[in-house]
């Protein structure tokens, strides 16, 4: 099996996501034993963001540092887990929302695959980039 970023990279849809990961500093982090559990949008969720917003957070790499840490979680959390959880704490340090009532739902974004396990952890794509507070 392959790593978080392995996994990433070589599914072709998250290649905004990879780039924002490389610029912030964060692949040796994500490729590092964990485990993880990375909500990770893919390239159309980052599409959705206003233009310019993803080149403007690459250039802040503080501020896109934290955006990505808000999109992991310490630990393996499989769908099955995070139903029998409200929220999660991210790397970032502030919560996330789970809501497993009427789909999967993580803060203001809806899973569209779930349980993708790689070495170091566990995928869920999701379809909207998430934000603290």
């Amino acid at each position: 099996m392959a790593d978080i970023v392995d996994i990433a990279v070589g599914a072709g849809s998250f290649k905004t996501l990879v780039t924002a990961v490389q610029a912030a500093g964060l692949v040796d982090a994500l490729k590092s034993p964990g485990p993880f559990t990375v909500f990770a949008p893919n390239d159309d969720a980052f599409a959705k963001l206003p233009p310019g917003t993803v080149q403007t957070l690459v250039q802040n790499t503080p501020q896109l540092g934290r955006i990505l840490k808000y999109h992991v979680v310490a630990g393996k959390l499989m769908k099955a887990d995070l139903e029998k959880l409200d929220s999660v704490t991210s790397l970032e340090g502030s919560p996330i929302r789970i809501d497993c009532s009427d789909g999967f739902e993580v803060k203001n974004a809806t899973v569209v695959a779930a349980d993708i396990e790689a070495d170091n952890g566990v995928i869920h794509v999701i379809d909207n980039v998430i934000l603290m507070g």
